[in-house]
């Protein structure tokens, strides 16, 4: 038998040695050991566990209201014609730079030309009919005279007598007539050399020409109304934007916000203007209510343009420099049970609202006086031993009452705003009844200082966070300030760096 052929040996398959399959998968599952082991110690010193935390961190909020606008000049003077006729001559072109008084087109004056013409021959006339009733006048006068001087003699009839007065009356009434009908002509004339003047059309203001809507040889009719021949921008180095504002954002605006924009025409640029005015008159559209707010922008190079579509963003609010949380940690809240299970009451103890601490630091901004002071120490000292008392009764999570309890005050997590403006009311009602002493010691300034610190104290928002203290959930009560829609402001219990839990990990 002939040895076999290098090639048949060539293509004969290998065998596989016995142990490498299961040697592959014992290195898998130690592989996969392993990386649960180390995501397990990762997390454990971490000490977040099952939590999903954020930190709480020092930055700007700015708080803005999106709107869409258009540009337009600040003074916009459309110029009509107030009569008929043939435009004979158009003096300027768009975009042209005018000045008041100048002239930008002309009507044929042939017409009003002739009325003055023709009225003036009609004041000639008159005046010559004026002529002729004072001759008439004086005639009937001197006859009147005559026939009265005879009359006392008894040489002529009274009857002559009466009808030569009656003569003189109609030459008086003849002679008043041509007086007025010269003025009447005379009117009718100066209106025909008005008319005349209004041939010329004259700039109103200085500015420049946005729109003309004739030409040379067309005829322009104001029966009705006066035709729109111009339209002049009185200064584009100050120009405006009108934007339409949400009815649900308008209360934020007021007057001197500042307003970023940007347009199409300029992508790369941002401009800046000011709230000039908030308008009153709403506008209904398709059931959504918007109001107009005139934003005032320094065009001073002319690089904006009359009639550009504006996006733009209105400034309500900008805290720099403050304490922020995700508001992620806001929404978050964890089950009674889970807080049972870690902490007992222990909640209640680690939260607190915060405001007697704002009112401390409310009083230690008026300077007091120790007899102040020691009143205002007194008042704190009775709300904190009021406050601790109500806490050691109120019942642990889970027992109801929908309620999250911290000192000085309760907070609803569930119900309308009309009843937490009357926890609010209460709240505000009960302070001022516990430091009515300390505020009795205070001079007009320091008492108009405490009544507004007050008011702005307990009328804040305040939320529940959840703090993550060695590995467990610690509820503390915050304020809650400005927000941008993903950060919002805070300020309490908590300092810059804090664990708080934004939400719960999936279980493995």
């Amino acid at each position: 038998m002939s040895p076999a052929s290098p090639s048949s040996r060539a293509t004969r398959p290998r065998r596989s040695p016995r142990f490498l399959k299961p040697a592959l998968a014992v290195i898998a599952l130690a592989l996969v050991a392993g990386g649960a082991w180390w995501w397990q110690g990762s997390r454990a010193s971490t000490g977040e566990g099952p939590w999903r935390t954020a930190p709480v961190e020092r930055g700007d909020i700015r708080v803005a209201i999106s709107a869409t606008g258009t540009l337009s000049a600040t003074s916009t003077v459309i110029v009509g014609s107030q009569i008929s006729g043939q435009v004979t001559d158009v003096l300027v072109d768009f975009n042209d730079t005018v000045e008041a008084g100048q002239v930008i087109a002309r009507i044929d004056p042939s017409t009003y030309q002739a009325q003055i013409d023709q009225g003036n021959a009609q004041v000639l006339s008159a005046r010559a009919s004026l002529a002729q009733a004072e001759a008439a006048l004086r005639n009937a006068e001197l006859d009147h005279r005559r026939k009265s001087d005879l009359g006392n003699t008894q040489l002529v009839a009274r009857a002559d007598v009466d009808l030569s007065r009656a003569a003189l009356d109609q030459a008086r009434a003849q002679r008043d007539a041509a007086r007025a009908q010269i003025a009447q002509q005379t009117a009718s004339t100066r209106t025909s050399q008005v008319n005349l003047e209004r041939t010329v059309i004259r700039s109103p203001v200085d500015g420049v020409v946005l729109v003309r809507n004739i030409e040379p040889g067309q005829t322009v009719a104001a029966s009705l109304q006066a035709p729109e021949l111009f339209t002049i921008a009185e200064d584009l180095s100050k120009m405006q934007i009108q934007l339409e504002v949400d009815e649900a954002d308008i209360g934020q605006v007021e007057v001197g916000q500042g307003v970023s924009f940007s347009v199409d025409a300029f992508p790369d640029r941002q401009f800046r203007g000011e709230v000039a005015q908030v308008r009153l008159s709403a506008t209904n559209t398709n059931n959504v209510i918007t109001y107009p707010v005139v934003v005032s922008v320094d065009n001073s190079d002319r690089t904006l343009l009359p009639g550009l579509t504006v996006n733009a963003e209105i400034e309500v609010s900008r805290r720099d420099g403050v304490l922020k949380v995700s508001n992620a940690a806001l929404r978050y809240k964890p089950s009674d049970a889970q807080l049972a299970a870690s902490q007992g009451p222990g909640p209640r103890a680690g939260g607190g609202s915060g405001v007697a601490d704002d009112l401390a630091k409310a009083a230690q901004a008026l300077e007091p006086t120790a007899q102040q002071q020691s009143a205002f120490d007194e008042a704190l000292a009775a709300i904190r031993e009021r406050m601790a008392a109500r806490q050691a009764a109120a019942p642990a999570p889970g027992a109801g009452g929908g309620m999250f309890g911290g000192p000085g005050m309760r907070v609803v997590t569930s119900g309308g705003g009309d009843m937490a403006a009357q926890i609010r009311q209460r709240m505000l009602q009960r302070y001022q009844q516990d430091f009515a002493a300390f505020r009795a010691t205070l001079d007009d300034n320091q008492r108009a200082q405490w009544d507004r610190a007050l008011n702005a104290t307990v009328g804040a928002r305040r939320a529940p966070l959840y703090r993550l203290v060695d590995g467990q959930p610690q509820a503390v009560m915050v304020r809650v300030g400005a927000s941008d829609g993903s950060a919002t402001e805070i300020a309490g219990a908590v300092q810059e760096g804090d664990l708080v839990i934004t939400g719960e990990r999936a279980a493995p």
